[in-house]
């Protein structure tokens, strides 16, 4: 969704998109816009963006260093502008994320690339179409490489390009504002260059991650839960693993899906991967569900070295979890203990809380802005689903 409010500055005028979610990181990127010129309008699950002729090619507002995310307006600007300054931004404490590749890819298209005074700092009299691999298929720099490339001249190829299906879905934005795309979906996307974009109307598709959360806590808590709005294929290999963990699902065409669990779940060993592989964002949901599983389980992280920082606040709750590097045995008990945890990024917030639904006693999580990042609703659906759950009054960062 935030990387489809950043298309918007390819194109003068007024783009609308629709079905966004009501999280807290929508708004903040609606303050990162602004502060590049652009009028922003957000009205329940529809945002309204109005770029204007004249961009400033400063991003360097306040919200930048709440979000990663932020750092997708450096593609758009350098493309439309030839020009940009973008604070180095923020967002969760997961591991390092260089910008290595995307200033790379903003090199081989004619830019000029350095950082600056905490800032990315790109230029270039022109762009043009170039052959493009990168390294590691990085979401972000996929983005951003794709949007310069949309407005320069000639033909740019990207290799090893990330196949998640938000890259679809902003390939089917650009394509829709004019942008010639071929291979969305694939690793090689190849951009043909227009003068120009026009603004559009587009409907964001359905967040695998946060249906995935809810699937996770179907199995944990051994409940029936439906998940409607999401591709129910986009999550084949996670739900295929709850599967196997003793989970009965019924998938509804593209609509969504229904897990059911009757049992204790049986572990299962994860392993991330960009996708279609097994996503980094679901890891915390991996070891939550493994410290409730029958078995021990062996979940590897390929992506993010500091992902294993949620382990810490597992074994608070009593969690039996041993990590060796990029490796973590979780042997499964038949309950945990409450205790007080606190939440490092937006997944492992969630994470916290679905496991303090299958722990004795209370369970106090702090510092639960960051789920409100990346979860619409989330306590006041818990508690339609069941679970006794509140925001305590007066203490922002507790749940």
């Amino acid at each position: 969704m935030l990387k489809l409010m950043a298309a918007a500055l390819l194109a003068e005028g007024t783009t609308t998109i629709t079905n966004c979610p009501q999280i807290l990181d929508v708004p903040l990127m609606g303050d990162v816009l602004r502060s590049v010129g652009c009028e922003v309008e957000i009205d329940g699950d529809t945002a309204r963006i109005t770029t204007p002729s004249e961009l400033s090619h400063r991003a360097d507002s306040a919200a930048m260093g709440k979000l990663r995310a932020s750092v997708c307006v450096l593609g758009p600007l350098v493309g439309r502008l030839k020009r940009a300054v973008v604070a180095l931004p923020g967002g969760d404490a997961i591991g390092s994320r260089p910008l290595d590749m995307h200033q790379n890819g903003l090199r081989k298209l004619g830019a000029t690339s350095t950082i600056e005074h905490g800032c990315v700092v790109a230029q270039a009299d022109g762009l043009h179409g170039a052959q493009i691999w990168l390294d590691f298929p990085s979401v972000g720099a996929t983005e951003n490489i794709l949007m310069a490339a949309v407005l320069a001249a000639g033909t740019t190829v990207i290799d090893n390009a990330a196949r998640e299906p938000e890259i679809a879905d902003i390939c089917t934005m650009l394509t829709e504002m004019g942008a010639k795309i071929e291979g969305a979906g694939t690793s090689t996307l190849t951009v043909h260059g227009v003068d120009a974009l026009q603004p559009t109307e587009h409907r964001v598709i359905g967040d695998r991650i946060v249906g995935a959360t809810w699937a996770f806590a179907a199995a944990m808590t051994r409940g029936d839960l439906t998940v409607r709005g999401v591709n129910p294929h986009h999550l084949d290999l996670v739900l295929d693993k709850l599967r196997l963990a003793g989970a009965e699902i019924t998938t509804f065409d593209d609509k969504g899906f229904r897990v059911v669990q009757d049992d204790r779940p049986k572990s299962v060993d994860f392993v991330t991967l960009p996708y279609p592989g097994f996503a980094t964002d679901l890891q915390p949901f991996a070891v939550a569900l493994s410290a409730v599983s029958d078995g021990t389980s062996m979940i590897t992280e390929n992506v993010y070295e500091a992902r294993f920082r949620f382990i810490e606040e597992m074994v608070r709750l009593s969690a039996d979890a041993r990590t060796d590097g990029h490796h973590a045995v979780v042997r499964g008990v038949e309950q945990l203990s409450s205790a007080p945890v606190w939440a490092s990024d937006i997944r492992a917030g969630a994470g916290l809380v679905l496991a303090g639904l299958c722990a004795d006693g209370t369970t106090e999580v702090w510092d639960v802005f960051h789920i409100d990042r990346g979860y619409p609703h989330f306590v006041e659906n818990l508690n339609r689903l069941g679970a006794t759950i509140e925001r305590v009054a007066g203490e922002p960062d507790r749940a």
